[in-house]
């Protein structure tokens, strides 16, 4: 359990909401995301895509976009080399999408996990060059890959180069940073120095997506797309856009939401025949769609492919116009995210494991060295190491040549700042603050661990994860319609959790296990007010459980189970939620943590 702390941001709320017509909770809620001013609290209630930054503010998206729209006409062959994620085959999609609608001779390549490993490589360069490819246009990647690039234009390549990395950078005597550009023929990343694009958090597909409105604006000028086509075409790839940018874990902040919000609408009723099976296959074809639908059940199945087998079989179901095909592979992409579901939970058990039991867990940094481990699946263990024990986490594995792994971080520790201290560990290395990836030699992964903690600066505090609550507010409060409101803050993920509210002495009367696999408590509870209501509990019931009964005994988590009654009363951190079941509605409060 971690540190409870109530937001005490300070506005007028009541002024606010009657202003906007909300709640004042909500307007606290608002406040409390840091969204300040009328302007700012209109546009986040009701942003619109006239709402989106202008597309040309991105440094080096005009050249871009010339350079496309001339190869096009002049039937140069054009090679999309993309990334083997979310974001980076929805950036793939969208600009061979785009460039094929225009008449541009196209084809897109996705380096291969394992054997390509992230990014540019000579090999692919040289396979390019073979091929008589004229163009390589990168999407999420290619902003680190400067000797990579200099092979290309050694071997008369055009080169553009479209990312949202951080880009290298070398730190000088007096503690600036000089960053290092890649010698492409244009360079779009909003992360460059000297870029006015006043978002810096937007993802590689939405860096893709505003080139490509740049491109077709120049080409319907040019009579390659009529006016509505070229409407149509967006329309459609905003999906996309909206897609990746929940996948690849982006702060829902800013033009963010609105390019997600309306990104999660043209999913819903999308044309394209991969979005339709990939919904199918999943049930959820006519279903409102929401962050975590994308987060948690689509983008994985995305991800699964591109982690243990090839992310171009993802990049064929989005591409393909028969529906049959497209079922096939959705069906696949979807067995092979169950099974990463089973190695994932083998290797986070293995790690737990390695860390209890050594002297890993006295560090502030961890390094799990997992040899056996898919590499590919070094990340989200990283991820699920972290949630444990709300420390930095790099898993590494072993790999054809070296050891591979990847990293997640906390709020207070910068990731990619912190191993640019000692990039001379690794062979390859790129990231951001929140994650990273690494290439190294197998000597080096102690010497790694111990200069990480060496130099981690991190204090008890930075290790103790803090809970905000919006709002102490009595579960007596709630209604439908305050719950209704709460659309308005949606979509909910990364930079816009879902809001979560505290009480005090709620007292937990009679409960019961549910689930297929026994894993789901609901509970009915009353507050102050003499109320009862439902309350769900979705986390570990093992850890929930042990606290009953250190807090309260055996005998009290029996008659709570035993339909007796107990006499259990706890503070609660809460979200309310409307159960709807054969068409009646109820209101329910989701449990997220507790204390005696």
């Amino acid at each position: 359990m971690g540190k409870w702390m109530v937001s005490a941001k300070k506005a007028d709320f009541n002024r606010i909401a009657e202003r906007f017509h909300i709640d004042p909770v909500v307007a606290r809620i608002i406040r409390n995301r840091d969204v300040v001013g009328e302007e700012e609290i209109e546009k986040f209630l009701h942003g619109t895509m006239a709402d989106l930054y202008d597309p040309t503010l991105l440094l080096g998206v005009g050249k871009a976009a010339q350079i496309l729209s001339e190869k096009t006409q002049e039937k140069k062959k054009i090679r999309v080399i993309g990334d083997y994620d979310i974001d980076g085959i929805c950036a793939t999609y969208i600009l061979t999408a785009c460039l094929e609608a225009c008449g541009a001779v196209v084809d897109a390549v996705i380096p291969h996990r394992i054997t390509d490993g992230y990014g540019l490589n000579e090999r692919l360069i040289e396979e390019a060059a073979r091929d008589g490819v004229e163009t390589i246009l990168t999407c999420d990647n290619g902003i680190a890959a400067l000797p990579q690039i200099a092979c290309a234009k050694a071997l008369g390549m055009t080169v553009i180069v479209t990312d949202h990395h951080e880009v290298p950078y070398e730190v000088q005597v007096d503690g600036s940073r000089t960053q290092t550009l890649p010698e492409a023929d244009a360079v779009v990343d909003p992360k460059q120095s000297g870029c006015p694009y006043p978002y810096k958090g937007i993802c590689g597909a939405v860096v893709a997506y505003k080139l490509m409105q740049i491109y077709l604006g120049r080409m319907c000028s040019a009579g390659a797309v009529t006016e509505e086509e070229k409407t149509a075409l967006l329309r459609e790839l905003l999906a996309f856009a909206g897609f990746a940018t929940v996948g690849d874990v982006m702060e829902l902040t800013d033009e963010n939401r609105i390019l997600v919000k309306y990104g999660l609408q043209q999913i819903e009723k999308s044309g394209n025949a991969g979005m339709r099976a990939l919904l199918a296959v999943n049930d959820l074809s006519d279903r409102k769609l929401t962050g975590y639908h994308i987060g948690f059940i689509l983008g994985p199945c995305l991800n699964a492919t591109g982690r243990l087998d090839t992310a171009a079989r993802a990049l064929a179901m989005f591409r393909t116009k028969d529906q049959a095909e497209a079922f096939t592979i959705a069906g696949e992409l979807k067995a092979l995210n169950d099974s990463r579901k089973e190695m994932t939970r083998q290797g986070t058990q293995q790690a737990i494991e390695m860390i209890e039991n050594s002297t890993l867990k006295e560090d502030k940094v961890l390094v799990v060295f997992l040899p056996d481990c898919h590499e590919s699946l070094a990340g989200i263990i990283a991820g699920r190491i972290r949630e444990r024990y709300y420390k930095p986490v790099f898993v590494l594995t072993r790999a054809e040549e070296g050891v591979k792994g990847s990293g997640r971080s906390v709020e207070a520790y910068h990731m990619y700042d912190k191993m640019s201290e000692c990039k001379e560990l690794f062979t390859k290395y790129g990231g951001h603050k929140m994650a990273a990836g690494l290439s190294l030699p197998e000597e080096n992964v102690e010497t790694f661990r111990a200069y990480l903690n060496a130099h981690s600066g991190l204090q008890e505090e930075d290790l103790t994860e803090v809970v905000h609550i919006d709002v102490p507010m009595p579960m007596s409060y709630v209604t439908t319609t305050l719950i209704n409101q709460f659309s308005l803050l949606e979509p909910f993920g990364n930079g816009n959790p879902k809001p979560v509210f505290a009480q005090r002495a709620v007292k937990v009367c009679r409960g019961q296990i549910l689930g297929k696999n026994k894993n789901v408590g609901k509970y009915r509870v009353s507050d102050e007010s003499g109320n009862e209501y439902d309350m769900m509990y979705f986390g570990d019931l093992d850890g929930w459980h042990s606290f009953l009964t250190v807090h309260f005994g055996e005998e009290e988590v029996r008659r709570l189970y035993g339909g007796d009654g107990s006499e259990i009363v706890i503070s609660v951190i809460y979200y309310p939620d409307i159960n709807v079941f054969r068409g009646r509605e109820q209101l329910q409060m989701i449990m997220q943590d507790y204390r005696a």
